[in-house]
């Protein structure tokens, strides 16, 4: 079946099909099924469109599923006024097309009969077994009775899931909107429109990333035709005039063919015309339409070795355009599409972009998933994979990595318009990436994805202490945004009150980080407690109320440093931006809550809020006796050096010398070959704080130690 049809609304069938008239199908399906012993003549278009691929196809199973079919949706009518067993015949002929196994194409003929009719799912199980009892549960939709307005996003979670376990669920819903779409006529405008959108923003995306390019160009089209008629329309003529013209493909198509006749290789050039958007999208690039623009070649050979050797004899006797090639075999994308792309420059400077690929190849880039067959078996093995020959081209992903993301983070999307937004944001993301992990495995992310996304992918919600990455082996900010085939590791603070900062949502492109930090986010309004996340501003909480430190509770399982405020029974906290400890001259200020905020008195923040206005509350160090060794401080450090190998690891010895434990770290991108490292530290003793700078300074490369006077950067 051509993926590349010029006609949207014309049924798909293979060269040399008669077209199947729904009405005479309808007047069969009136008079009732064939006898028991013979294939009823209403299904003979699915039984030989299934034996092309399947010659030893048992099609008793599908006679008695359109027995079942046929009696149940009886007296039922379609809006354009046909019976309904027109529907799911004409749904089960595009996947018999497309090279659907008996199981895919029996569920297909019964996916209506749960929803529409009295059938009930154990019927379907008792019949025809689980399989297809799971394929008709998958694609039932779900009642508006029970879901009202949540209906629609609730149905498509249900059917994603279900497309988790069996990705053949989705191939029998797209065809059957696809069959939906193209009888979308008999519609008000206004619900055509509707339905066209919900097809443009969910379904043409999940048949793109399922490979199933026959269902999504035609989908592609008729979506076009309906919600943008005049680009339409003069697309339309364009095309026209073009098939009425001099066609220079045919030209060039004929010299690749002489050319591959003399180099020994066996191959079928054909010319494939483009489909209306792919015609429409050329224009809008290019502006004037060239005539080699409304088509490419197409050859196909047998093996992947004649596609190189094909690509060498076009590149070696026609000029090649070598900014058009591409490698898809070597480099599969992730809907399972194989092929070669180059472009060459025929007679008279026409450019003809040409495709290579194998039969095979071939196959899966028209019908993706569908044309796997059966890709489960008893063992969850990939029986697809075991009857094809190792012949080096890709296996099935029965479980692709963009499905597994999709459905970890559903899970936590419990409110149906959160779902239904960030499924279509989700699917809009096109292509995908893949980073490796320093401990040998892989992250597959869409393109675009940042530090942020790697993180919440490998760790989960361990990601929000996430403090930094390496990426390549260099540091990184959280924000570095990942290219394909980069090695990240991610760093991960020690402290488990860590959390993640507002501004990570300008850096994440997945729905499973986005939708994790925002519920972060909004169970901590206040902010996190590390000095890496929560609030950017100046007064957020950094130490446990006074109260708790009298009683012998602390970070770390320390005590806090106590501090006694003018603002009798308020709660006291340390600031996160100067991270004042004993014996710092402090002052206080009263935020929201009625709370008091710590400050260094020389933090710039003081100076602001006295410029605002704001009264200062006075504040001091409780019993200098308990400023050593009972209690846990923290204060954070900025050191300023000379980028070198290993500084990092040096820095850190020397912090660890000195019994300091490292809360959060961050380093900032070089910068004329200095480089400013942002520590967060934990001390047993405040006295020891002027010897841990020194010993830092000591560090060869470091210039200057000082603490730090404003928020630690968050990467």
């Amino acid at each position: 079946m051509s993926a590349e049809a010029t006609n949207p609304g014309a049924p798909l069938r293979k060269r040399g099909r008669p077209r199947i008239d729904l009405r005479r199908l309808g007047r069969v399906a009136l008079l009732g099924p064939a006898s028991r012993d013979r294939l009823p003549d209403a299904i003979g278009h699915v039984a030989e469109a299934h034996r092309a691929h399947y010659p030893d196809a048992d099609l008793d199973i599908l006679r008695r599923a359109y027995v079942l079919a046929e009696s149940s949706h009886r007296g039922q009518m379609r809006k354009s006024g046909e019976p309904y067993i027109t529907h799911p015949l004409a749904v089960t002929l595009i996947l018999a097309e497309l090279g659907a196994e008996t199981t895919t194409l029996t569920a297909s003929l019964l996916h209506d009969t749960v929803e529409d009719t009295d059938v009930t799912l154990d019927q379907v199980r008792e019949q025809f077994g689980d399989e297809v009892c799971y394929l008709v549960d998958g694609v039932t939709k779900l009642e508006k009775v029970d879901y009202g307005a949540a209906a629609e996003p609730e149905t498509f979670r249900k059917m994603l899931v279900a497309t988790g376990n069996d990705v053949r669920v989705m191939s029998i819903k797209l065809a059957d909107r696809l069959h939906n779409m193209r009888t979308l006529g008999v519609m008000r405008p206004e619900k055509q429109a509707r339905i066209a959108k919900v097809t443009r923003d969910v379904l043409i995306p999940l048949a793109e990333r399922l490979g199933v390019q026959a269902l999504k160009t035609e989908l592609e089209d008729i979506v076009f035709a309906i919600l943008h008629p005049q680009e339409y329309e003069r697309t339309q003529a364009l095309i026209t005039a073009w098939a009425d013209a001099q066609d220079p493909l045919t030209e060039i198509a004929e010299g690749v063919r002489s050319t591959l006749r003399e180099a020994g290789i066996s191959a079928e050039v054909l010319i494939r015309p483009r489909h209306f958007v792919s015609v429409h999208r050329v224009r809008t690039k290019r502006g004037e339409m060239r005539g080699t623009d409304f088509g490419r070649l197409l050859v196909l050979v047998g093996e992947d070795a004649d596609c190189y050797a094909v690509l060498g004899e076009l590149h070696t006797c026609f000029t090649p355009v070598i900014s058009e090639f591409k490698d898809f075999i070597a480099a599969p994308k992730f809907n399972l599409y194989q092929s070669l792309h180059t472009a060459v420059v025929g007679p008279e400077g026409a450019v003809a972009e040409v495709l290579i690929r194998t039969h095979r190849m071939h196959k899966v880039a028209e019908a993706g998933v569908v044309a796997l067959g059966n890709p489960y078996t008893q063992d969850g093995t990939n029986a697809a994979h075991q009857a094809e020959p190792a012949d080096g081209e890709r296996a099935d992903p029965t479980r692709p990595g963009w499905l597994s993301r999709l459905l970890d983070w559903q899970e936590s999307a419990t409110d149906s318009d959160t779902f239904w937004t960030t499924l279509r944001a989700d699917l809009a993301q096109d292509r995908e990436i893949t980073v490796f992990r320093t401990d040998g495995g892989t992250l597959g992310l869409p393109a675009g994805a940042s530090c942020v996304d790697a993180a919440y992918a490998q760790y989960g919600e361990e990601a929000h202490g996430s403090i930094g990455a390496r990426v390549n082996g260099r540091l990184a900010t959280l924000s570095t945004v990942l290219n394909d085939g980069d090695t990240v590791q991610l760093l991960l603070a020690q402290d488990a009150s860590s959390g993640p900062s507002p501004e990570w949502l300008d850096h994440v492109r997945t729905p499973a980080a986005r939708i994790a930090i925002t519920a972060w986010l909004d169970a901590h309004p206040d902010g996190a407690q590390g000095p890496h996340g929560g609030r950017p501003d100046a007064e957020r909480p950094q130490a446990q109320p006074s109260e708790e430190a009298a009683n012998g509770r602390g970070r770390a399982g320390g005590r806090t440093p106590s501090v006694a405020v003018d603002t009798p029974g308020a709660q006291v906290r340390l600031a996160g931006c100067c991270t004042p400890v004993p014996p710092d001259v402090i002052v206080g200020f009263t935020v929201r809550g009625g709370a008091v905020t710590v400050h260094r008195e020389e933090c710039p923040a003081v100076a602001r809020m006295r410029a605002l206005g704001r009264a200062a509350v006075g504040a001091r160090w409780n019993d200098p006796g308990e400023w050593s060794g009972t209690a846990d401080y923290r204060v954070t450090l900025v050191a300023e050096s000379f980028g070198r190998p290993r500084l990092l690891a040096d820095l850190t010895e020397a912090i660890a010398t000195a019994e300091a434990a490292i809360v959060a770290a961050t380093v900032e991108p070089p910068s004329e070959q200095r480089v400013r490292h942002t520590y967060t530290l934990q001390l047993p003793d405040a006295a020891g704080l002027p010897g841990l700078m020194r010993a830092m300074r000591d560090v060869p490369g470091v210039y200057d130690v000082s603490r730090a006077q404003q928020p630690a950067a968050t990467g």
